[in-house]
């Protein structure tokens, strides 16, 4: 006997088998889910939670979601409709990319759950949005005229990601301690100082950060990276 073909692992590639319900729908699912992930995190998203917000059991939920995973492939498609990439026509190739990237972070820091679950939300690709992101993103580096494209997404995206990753943990960090930004640096900064006070190249930088603006120090770093990467992409362009 053949074997039993395995069905792919993704909402994307699954028939849905009802119709929306006008009290429960899977958009009014995913906005409540993305609610909950923003202010709790993905550990206490669970569906019984979910149902109970929802006024709706689990067996209600499981019409339109299958699983948890579902669920977040779904959530990640929906944080991705929020990413503005500039047409590729319009402005030189690094104003734009630097446009895109600039709002992929402000998206990941909006939504911390983001940036850490890309690279376990399955088959989330297919979704209509992030495919609609990712050809966005393709034509820019098109129009540039890159000789490998996909490998200058890549570089771009590893960079966004990975620092958005940090910087979204780092602000969960200060929201939970209930306090602004500047004053959780500003109540960390004395120990640091200290810490860092017999090390040459470790105390001059606690003391110019102080009295900053976290928010522009934090800008200023990725723009800095971003420049760094946009610059070495650059040389492999023809010509260049």
């Amino acid at each position: 006997m053949a074997a039993k073909e395995n069905p792919i692992p993704s909402v994307w590639a699954r028939q849905r088998r009802e119709p929306d319900q006008p009290a429960l729908s899977r958009a009014a699912i995913v906005r409540e889910a993305i609610v909950m992930l923003d202010a709790d995190g993905i550990e206490a998203l669970s569906m019984r939670k979910l149902g109970a917000r929802l006024n709706a059991g689990a067996t209600s939920l499981y019409r339109h979601v299958a699983t948890k995973d579902e669920l977040m492939e779904l959530a990640v498609d929906e944080a991705f409709s929020e990413i503005v990439v500039p047409d590729a026509g319009g402005a030189d190739w690094r104003t734009a990319v630097t446009g895109a990237a600039e709002s992929f972070r402000a998206t990941a820091l909006r939504h911390p759950w983001l940036a850490s679950v890309l690279g376990q939300a399955g088959l989330a690709y297919l979704g209509p949005n992030l495919m609609a992101y990712s050809e966005r993103i393709a034509a820019l580096f098109v129009a540039a005229g890159f000789p490998e494209p996909e490998r200058a997404i890549e570089t771009v995206l590893s960079y966004v990601i990975g620092v958005s990753t940090t910087e979204a943990a780092w602000l969960t960090t200060v929201g939970r301690s209930g306090e602004t930004e500047a004053d959780f640096i500003a109540r960390l900064m004395p120990a640091a100082a200290q810490a860092a006070a017999e090390y040459d190249h470790l105390a001059g930088p606690y003391t110019a950060a102080q009295g900053i603006d976290p928010v522009e120090i934090r800008d200023s770093k990725f723009r800095y990276g971003l420049d760094v990467v946009l610059d070495g992409l650059a040389l492999r362009l023809p010509g260049a």
